[in-house]
């Protein structure tokens, strides 16, 4: 099972929201970059991805949709 990119986000609190949101479905989730993210501005330069499984990335997004329009 591979990774792939659902997400990604200006910041790691953002990223880490929806992280949680996601497991607490009972999806893995991770984030990449988050440490990369802290300095002045890399928010442009290198948001936050949010990474699930590959054959949990439908219902993932799913997800992710129906919190964005609560």
């Amino acid at each position: 099972m591979s990774l792939v990119e659902l997400a990604r986000y200006p910041n790691g609190i953002e990223a880490e929201i929806a992280r949680t949101l996601l497991e607490s479905h009972g999806l893995l989730a991770v984030t990449f970059d988050a440490g990369m993210n802290i300095a002045d501005s890399a928010a442009f330069a290198i948001p936050v991805r949010l990474m699930v499984h590959e054959d949990e990335r439908d219902e993932a997004e799913m997800i992710l949709r129906e919190a964005d329009s609560a």
